[in-house]
């Protein structure tokens, strides 16, 4: 790596850091190291929101797509407008106006006020696993990118990299410096892909003329997929939006209703159409490079794995300097989802399993145990992520395993009228283990549907079942759902 790059990439790193130290001097207690004082606005929120969403993993991730099936992967992206979308006009409204949830600072806290503490105890496991799962998915995904872009680098070692920085100024900062960061981290993404890499690379491998006869014409088809793929991508990612602690955690951040809901429109628009086309395209260009011959160098006649394709492609086109600056702008992505997951998983273990258990303890201290389970649980997540090899199949077990846990009893606390904490345990521990076990055990379901539609049904139908025979004496219907 060129002095300058490296001298670059430095001094990117060390500002992140600085903001970790600016905020950690200016958070007096929980409500400013997990929801931000309440107070802020539209715009910090949604590239928060959105650069939590498309970071690291969907950065790498969708490049992979964009290598293996061409512009159709931007569909996945569009189920995450969906649900930013169905989130800001029903969600939000439900949460941020309720007059019991003004001073929440967790999902979880959500079920403690329409179920019981165990069900709420039930979601905090859940949602603490899952979001374990994504901080790990994230570092992983910088190693890749990293390892990708130097050769020399060894997984291990950038997975140290990545996870060291990521978490120092998370454990310092808390919620005002990860939403800080991610506004800058974003923007720095956005003018990277648009004014470095996209035109770089589309240079680098001939123009049209080049992409064109290099590739098959279903690359550029947009229906180069199976419903399966649809389905499957929209019953992952769609409910995530309702079910997500880091999503949470920036509703209550938010100063009202119409600043949330302003920054989930925002969200919605930068993930599809914008980041799902530059992110497959980048992606697609890699596919032509590797047909070109252009990595041949980098891979020794072997294959190569479709996530490292894009970080081999920019290491191979661009200068030094010009490298430093893109290699910023990608790893602006990872830890701008990196340090949203981290917040998001310490504050279940935190504010949801330690806090009922420590009684009287003062906002300082309690702040202070937050930024130490900050440091032990991205610990935790470096190990994860040292044992995994797929950055998109992590993310999207991580995903399934909440989503088919929490999304049922969710609805029915927000919208149902007659609420049962039985039912709703029963219906998180059912889904979140059928999706698992079908996942982690790789069994061949009907129409290669995901596990994750499985987990759903089971997680309904025992909710349904149970609810008709036990439900909470302060209800009087049956929940819609």
């Amino acid at each position: 790596m060129h002095f300058i790059d490296l001298s670059i990439f430095i001094v990117y790193m060390l500002a992140m850091l600085g903001v970790g130290v600016y905020f950690m001097r200016k958070n007096e207690g929980m409500d400013d190291y997990y929801v931000g004082g309440r107070s802020m606005g539209s715009w910090h929120i949604g590239l928060s929101v959105v650069a939590t969403d498309v970071g690291g993993g969907f950065s790498i991730g969708l490049g992979g797509l964009g290598f293996m099936m061409g512009l159709s992967g931007s569909w996945m992206l569009f189920t995450g407008l969906l649900g930013a979308w169905l989130a800001a006009v029903f969600l939000i409204p439900k949460v941020k106006a309720h007059p019991a949830l003004q001073n929440l600072y967790t999902f979880p806290q959500i079920f403690a006020h329409f179920y019981n503490k165990k069900v709420a105890l039930a979601a905090a496991l859940i949602s603490g696993i899952g979001y374990i799962g994504f901080t790990s998915s994230q570092i992983l995904a910088g190693a890749k990118l990293a390892s990708g872009t130097f050769p020399e680098l060894s997984m291990q070692h950038a997975l140290w990299i990545m996870g060291a920085i990521a978490i120092i100024y998370t454990v310092m900062g808390g919620i005002k410096a990860v939403i800080y960061t991610d506004t800058i981290q974003w923007i720095i993404l956005m003018a990277g892909l648009l004014f470095i890499g996209i035109p770089m690379s589309y240079y680098a491998v001939g123009g049209w003329e080049g992409i064109s006869s290099t590739l098959p014409r279903e690359y550029f088809s947009m229906s180069n997929l199976t419903w399966q793929n649809l389905v499957n991508w929209g019953l992952t990612i769609i409910p995530i939006w309702f079910v997500g602690m880091t999503l949470y955690q920036r509703i209550f951040a938010s100063r009202d209703v119409q600043s949330a809901r302003k920054a989930w429109f925002i969200a919605g628009l930068f993930e599809w159409p914008i980041m799902a086309f530059m992110g497959v395209f980048l992606g697609l260009m890699a596919k032509v490079a590797t047909e070109q011959g252009m990595l041949n160098h980098l891979i020794d006649g072997g294959t190569i794995d479709p996530e490292k394709g894009l970080p081999m492609l920019l290491s191979t086109i661009l200068p030094f300097g010009i490298m430093g600056l893109m290699l910023s702008a990608y790893f602006s992505a990872i830890l701008s989802t990196a340090d949203s997951c981290l917040m998001a998983a310490s504050g279940n273990v935190v504010s949801d399993l330690l806090h009922p258990l420590l009684g009287d303890i003062s906002d300082k201290s309690l702040m202070r145990l937050s930024q130490l389970m900050t440091l032990l649980i991205g610990i935790l997540a470096l190990w994860l992520a040292s044992r995994m090899t797929n950055v998109l199949s992590l993310m999207l077990y991580s995903y399934a395993f909440m989503v088919s846990g929490l999304f049922v009893p969710l609805l029915v606390a927000l919208w149902g009228k007659r609420h049962s904490s039985l039912a709703a345990l029963v219906a998180m521990l059912s889904g979140g283990a059928t999706t698992l076990v079908l996942s982690l055990g790789q069994i061949a379901l009907p129409f290669g549907l995901d596990a994750n539609l499985f987990g759903i049904s089971i997680s309904a139908l025992l909710y349904f079942i149970i609810s008709r025979f036990s439900y909470d004496k302060h209800t009087t219907s049956y929940p819609t759902l």
